[in-house]
């Protein structure tokens, strides 16, 4: 008995449905939404990057004190005994043996210990704003793996609805063919349709547990844990022209911020260059006892003094190392202000044109496709239309779907860049 190809492609079309609906009925049921701002609390709670930022920086805080208090001071016991080994002898000996006690203290130039302390302090400002740049990039992260979440829930609920959609294509393909009106090829080009809907949806199915687990981990969360629903995406319109997020981008930009942090930092960096031309001391004080007996204690005070003498060799080049330095950080200055405008200027007219897409697929290509589908079926079933036509008007309806809900996603992707860049909240 011969079996045509339409009754095997159609046997596999259903076994590979059945397939799919036997996996999305054996996963576990969705849970609740999760909110975005639950999810960017939990984060700045929980990731490792955030957490590792946090305690570099308060680390950094502990430096300034260190470096601008003076060092320890030196306590010495001296002894000298003349004609007998043994310590603290020798007194009845010779009028030269004594005991003596003392302190000495290390005393910096007058200005060097302060300035190793701004600059310390600069130092902790910058790891605070790498600080505020991470948490940022983590919340950029997770608001980009929730909104394609989001654009991936809405395909697969296309894709399945569109699959019903197809299969009454498919039905007036059949009936057609039977009729004798239409061609096999019709029926088996339907069922081709269908069946890459599936990969479609399978493949849909990937990218979710890809973002799924992405998701997971900026959220510090096991792998094994339920799985993250989202809400349902919406596009929001920003109320802020591109001058004025410049304008907060300059004043609120961690990376900014801590490049004119270094510059700061450079600056005193070259005042304590300038320092180390001078001298630093040293003062000690000493209590020398010889036999009570016979003579008094003895008192002195002795101030030394470092000078450097190697200037050629230390204290100039530490000095032009400094002025180079403190360019060098101007010029990053310079260059991540201009980086900052060009990727916020990016950001904004990703999010200003897919607006204006957005708009365009509401008000004309989504409605134009349906209606056009709509009217092709009917033309089709009344052998008005080709099939090839129909199929085309379907696929566009398709594509359209999917498109607008992606450029949705990544509208809302430009926003947190946006946000990330500025430290607005756009929403």
């Amino acid at each position: 008995m011969k079996i045509s190809s339409a009754v095997v492609f159609a046997s596999l079309l259903i076994f590979l449905s059945a397939s799919i609906v036997t996996r999305a009925q054996e996963a576990p049921p969705p849970s609740q939404p999760e909110k975005l701002a639950d999810l960017l609390a939990e984060a700045e709670r929980n990731n490792p990057q955030i957490q590792a930022a946090r305690h570099g920086w308060q680390s950094a805080q502990q430096v300034p004190t260190q470096v601008s208090t003076r060092p320890d001071p030196q306590f010495v016991l001296q002894h000298v005994s003349v004609g007998s080994p043994r310590p603290f002898a020798g007194y009845t000996n010779s009028d030269f043996a004594y005991v003596g006690l003392g302190i000495s203290q290390d005393l910096p130039y007058p200005g060097k210990l302060r300035l190793r302390g701004e600059i310390a302090k600069k130092d902790a400002e910058v790891t605070e704003q790498k600080y505020e740049s991470v948490g940022r990039a983590v919340q950029t992260a997770i608001k980009a793996a929730y909104f394609q979440l989001g654009f991936l829930s809405k395909q697969r609920t296309i894709l399945e609805g569109d699959g019903q959609l197809l299969q009454q294509v498919e039905q007036a393909a059949e009936v057609r063919y039977r009729s004798g009106m239409g061609m096999q090829q019709e029926v088996l080009q339907a069922q081709l349709e269908r069946t890459k809907l599936l990969r479609e949806i399978a493949m849909n199915q990937l990218e979710a547990g890809k973002m799924q687990a992405e998701l997971k981990q900026l959220l510090n969360r096991q792998q094994s844990s339920p799985e993250i629903e989202t809400n349902e995406l919406s596009d929001t319109t920003t109320p802020y022209t591109y001058d004025q997020l410049l304008a907060a981008a300059k004043l609120n930009n961690p990376e900014i911020s801590g490049a004119q942090k270094m510059i700061e930092k450079q600056g005193f960096q070259v005042d304590l260059a300038r320092k180390d031309f001078y001298p630093d001391f040293n003062l000690q004080y000493m209590w020398q006892r010889t036999d009570p007996t016979q003579f008094r204690a003895y008192y002195s005070v002795t101030l030394g003094v470092r000078f450097p003498v190697y200037r050629g060799r230390r204290q100039q080049p530490e000095l032009a190392q400094a002025e180079a330095d403190r360019s060098q950080a101007k010029s990053d200055f310079e260059n991540q202000t201009q980086q900052t405008a060009f990727l916020l200027k990016q950001q904004f007219l990703s999010a200003e044109k897919s607006e204006e897409i957005l708009k365009i697929y509401r008000e004309g290509l989504l409605p134009q496709a349906r209606a056009e589908l709509q009217a092709g079926m009917a033309a089709y079933q009344s052998n008005r239309q080709d099939f090839q036509a129909l199929l085309t008007s379907f696929l566009d309806v398709l594509k359209f779907d999917e498109e607008y809900w992606r450029t949705i996603s990544e509208h809302e992707t430009a926003l947190a860049q946006m946000e990330e860049i500025t430290g607005f909240s756009l929403r």
